[in-house]
């Protein structure tokens, strides 16, 4: 069994630039350093609902590419002020095409831990859980981490 590769330990994030996103980034990090894991940041992008103005239609594929390039950017500047230019551990970023919940569950296929914040962007402030996050914890095929705005405990203090 010596010839067995040991399994890389990768914790997948979903990152939309929300506080809450930033805190479960911050736990991931933590635990990968726990681990010897790396973390691979993850952000959804979609084509604005009402694209056009007769209402939705194909985008252009310089507007694909200009949606897919603000959100790389906007990923690399959300690890960055998370995290910082040298984190402690390897941070792999990608921005995929789709919905949050189908993108996060595609990434974490493989993975050993996906780790979300309880609530993003979008929805209702009042809800206990996000959509993305209920829906992640129902059909992810490895363990999710839901981290909870505003405890101290997902900041570490």
């Amino acid at each position: 069994m010596a010839d067995q590769r040991e399994e890389e330990v990768r914790i997948v994030v979903g990152v939309d630039g929300s506080d809450s996103s930033k805190q479960a980034l911050r736990w991931a990090v933590r635990q990968a350093e726990f681990t010897g894991g790396v973390v691979e940041a993850v952000t959804a992008w979609d084509f604005p609902q009402f694209h056009g103005a007769l209402g939705w239609l194909p985008p252009t594929s310089g507007d694909e590419a200009a949606l897919e390039d603000r959100a790389r950017s906007d990923l690399a500047n959300a690890v960055e002020e998370t995290v910082g230019s040298q984190p402690p551990v390897e941070v792999r970023t990608d921005a995929r095409y789709g919905t949050p919940a189908s993108v996060l569950l595609d990434a974490a296929r493989g993975a050993s831990l996906l780790v979300v914040g309880s609530r993003g962007l979008g929805g209702f402030a009042g809800l206990l859980l996000g959509s993305v996050a209920q829906h992640c914890t129902q059909h992810a095929a490895c363990p999710v981490v839901v981290i909870r705005d505003g405890g101290s405990g997902a900041r570490g203090e």
